[in-house]
């Protein structure tokens, strides 16, 4: 039986914070893989043992030490310190099924306009699948003729392979999310560069959460779910969205914290923003089951 290889062409960077004893169970997993990918470590300005743990543990594994928690853009970092064409993202808690990187590889090199591919992602000790594989299963923008699986804009960032030129032309995941729901946003702004965003079921990551998700997350997604409206939407849909949301606020906590800081980074939102081309609009609006 052939050994599946990535030939040295593709790495992984993991963003992690606090986290050492899960990110050890990771790293395991990711030492094991036949195709035996770089491994790169961003940490996020951790106050735990991690550093520590992964001198000891793995020394192989290339650690990029940060001085500040820079959330979702460690991963910027990592992918500007490796030099491979593509690049597997997981968490701290995910990894990848063993021969599914070597195919992401065979399909980046098959299709040069392939900027990312999201992943069936499995979560648990049991596999079972994640619901947003079904989401990206049965997207309605269809297949592309020069790309392969189905065209999405969204994913999982723990379950993402991107070609690594494509994440740094469209200036990777933004500044202003920080962390929470910040994937769809670079989904947008890679296909507003012409890179292609497809779901490729044969690509696999296992994602293991903790059974009690972090304080805060839901806020914070909501939150970078309406400033990303600021940032490429149209103007009517992203006052509509803050009128939603503020009317929510009346008598839901989460969105009270959205909504305050998401207020408090317009101005920054306002000054970045950069209308999505009307072909990706389009795009955005029939994945939300509206009239283009």
């Amino acid at each position: 039986m052939t050994t599946p290889s990535t030939n040295g062409r593709l790495g992984i960077v993991i963003a992690t914070r606090d986290r050492a004893d899960r990110l050890a169970v990771t790293l395991r997993h990711l030492r094991a893989l036949p195709e035996r990918p770089e491994i790169l470590v961003v940490d996020n300005a951790s106050t735990d043992d991690t550093r520590t743990m992964l001198a000891r543990g793995f020394p192989e594994v290339r650690v990029l030490a940060l001085p500040a928690n820079h959330g979702a853009l460690a991963r910027n970092h990592g992918v500007r310190v490796l030099d491979t064409p593509y690049v597997a993202f997981s968490d701290d808690d995910s990894w990848w099924a063993p021969g599914s990187l070597a195919r992401a590889v065979e399909l980046f090199d098959a299709h040069p306009r392939l900027g990312l591919i999201a992943a069936r992602t499995l979560v648990g000790p049991a596999a079972d699948p994640d619901p947003l594989n079904d989401v990206l299963a049965d997207s309605p923008l269809g297949p592309a003729t020069d790309l392969p699986g189905t065209q999405v804009l969204g994913f999982l960032a723990c379950g993402a392979v991107v070609r690594r030129h494509a994440l740094l032309d469209a200036g990777g995941f933004h500044r202003l999310l920080f962390f929470g729901g910040e994937e769809t946003l670079l989904a947008y702004d890679l296909a507003a560069r012409g890179w292609g965003v497809t779901h490729c079921p044969e690509v696999v990551a296992h994602h293991h959460p903790a059974p009690v998700s972090r304080t805060g997350r839901p806020a914070l997604q909501r939150r970078n779910e309406l400033l990303t409206a600021w940032l490429r939407r149209p103007v009517p849909y992203a006052l509509a969205r803050t009128g939603a949301l503020a009317a929510e606020a009346r008598g839901d906590d989460h969105a009270r914290s959205a909504l305050r800081g998401a207020l408090a980074r317009l101005p920054a939102a306002l000054r970045e923003r950069r209308p999505l081309p009307p072909h990706v609009e389009r795009a955005a609006r029939i994945l939300e089951g509206r009239s283009a």
